[in-house]
């Protein structure tokens, strides 16, 4: 699959306003120290909203990709050595903006040999000193290593997510560097590490996955013990990666949620502009 070079014409339930001015003026200011987030990298849709109640995800371990995606707009190429003092600079940022539910999130780091799991580590750690100050992680693959994840969990992230993010047919075209079963695996060996650890994943649609694909999808994802999932229209954010294939209407969002509540997720959340980190504090175990 190769770029489309134009965009798909976006439904009215598709369009959402732009950040204002003054919000983007608080945030940006707090991030000159080389710190990013994960909102302007992949060009989030839900950027304004977020951060108009000053929350947001922020992207660890660099802004530059060791793998290519072909949905997702983060640079790739050869990425920095990690920053020793990233935990103390989030930590700072979280308490000038006063969040109560943070998301950490980072770029795929297979040139680490584990992946960026300790960086992940001190982040959530220096965090929870915060009062209050709840954590949920979004990691990469970790290339399948278990020793990675339980590094993670030795932090104590309240919800710990992997995305799948497509269907098995696609990920050879969609995620190359990716592979279905072993993020199923990475997903399942959470719970394997902690039962009782909220684990969480999320799925794009409109890439070109037919409707029974996407039913296996989700139903996979509920048998590697995942409590929590989010269901999202993909949007090509760049002419240079894969288009649109197709708009799924709100109807279908809201068939597909009934669908993951009946197979026994303990939180859904489906509709066409949810992203994995979008609203994620609701998604939190009682």
């Amino acid at each position: 699959m190769t770029g489309t070079g134009k965009r798909t014409k976006r439904p009215p339930w598709l369009k959402v306003p732009l950040a204002r001015a003054e919000v983007v003026a608080r945030l940006k200011p707090l991030l000159a120290d080389g710190s990013h987030t994960i909102c302007e990298n992949a060009r989030c849709p839900n950027l304004g909203e977020c951060w108009e109640k000053g929350t947001a995800s922020f992207l660890i371990l660099g802004n530059r990709c060791t793998r290519k995606c072909r949905y997702c707009n983060v640079a790739n190429g050869s990425p920095s050595k990690p920053d020793s003092g990233e935990p103390e600079k989030l930590r700072h940022i979280v308490r000038k903006l006063g969040m109560q539910y943070v998301v950490i999130t980072s770029v795929s780091r297979d040139d680490l040999p584990d992946g960026g799991a300790e960086s992940f580590r001190k982040v959530i750690i220096a965090l929870k000193e915060l009062p209050g100050v709840k954590v949920e992680v979004l990691t990469p693959d970790f290339k399948g290593d278990r020793a990675a994840i339980a590094t993670v969990l030795k932090g104590g992230p309240h919800v710990y997510a992997h995305n799948l993010e497509t269907v098995e047919r696609l990920f050879p075209e969609i995620r190359p560097a990716g592979n279905y079963r072993r993020s199923l695996r990475h997903l399942k060996a959470i719970k394997g590490c902690k039962p009782d650890q909220a684990s969480k994943s999320g799925i794009m649609v409109g890439l070109g996955e037919t409707w029974a694909e996407l039913l296996r999808a989700i139903q996979d994802l509920r048998q590697a013990g995942v409590d929590i999932l989010s269901i999202g229209q993909y949007l090509q954010p760049s002419r240079d990666l894969v288009g649109v294939k197709k708009i799924y209407t709100p109807d279908a969002f809201a068939e597909l949620k009934l669908y993951a509540e009946r197979l026994g997720f303990k939180k859904v959340f489906s509709g066409p502009l949810v992203r994995s980190s979008f609203r994620a504090e609701e998604g939190l175990p009682a």
